[in-house]
């Protein structure tokens, strides 16, 4: 199997961005670091740094939707960040992705490893992060099974002649 480019994750906060990296075939999210949120020229030269040592060519926002799918004030705000983050880098892939209930998710993960509550602290966005990144990679993986099995049945059908 051939590696994949490697996506990030991001869990996009007002004071904090935490970010993860999928593994070099794709299949899984890992925490890397979380961004003390300083100054947007600040944040980009910090996004810069893990974009080149990671070679990634996709990231992944996560979007904190209402209960009806509704934009959020959360939500606006990281879609705002996403979009100034493409205009900065805009060979990069731009995907969003649902991710409520990530953080709350991220806390239950490591309350039941038995992590201690400064660790959490530091390591919350991450992990949400890794949510938000092993969401998005799960859900290319049902794609990528979906299509090709459409494209069996499409060489099925044209073998034996029958019209879809």
């Amino acid at each position: 199997m051939q590696p994949k480019p490697r996506v990030l994750g991001l869990d996009v906060g007002t004071r904090t961005i935490g970010i993860a990296v999928s593994d070099p075939m794709g299949w899984f999210a890992r925490p890397v670091t979380t961004i003390q949120r300083k100054s947007w020229k600040d944040d980009l030269a910090e996004l810069a740094k893990i974009l080149q040592e990671f070679q990634a060519k996709q990231i992944v926002v996560g979007l904190p939707l209402g209960g009806n799918g509704e934009m959020t004030e959360q939500a606006r705000y990281s879609k705002g960040a996403a979009n100034r983050i493409h205009q900065e880098f805009p060979d990069l892939e731009l995907h969003f992705i649902d991710e409520s209930h990530s953080s709350e998710f991220a806390q239950e993960q490591m309350l039941a490893t038995g992590m201690k509550k400064r660790k959490r602290k530091a390591m919350i966005d991450q992990v949400a992060a890794v949510k938000i990144l092993q969401d998005f990679i799960d859900q290319e993986a049902l794609r990528e099974k979906a299509n090709a099995a459409r494209q069996k049945q499409i060489t099925t059908n044209e073998i034996t002649g029958i019209e879809a």
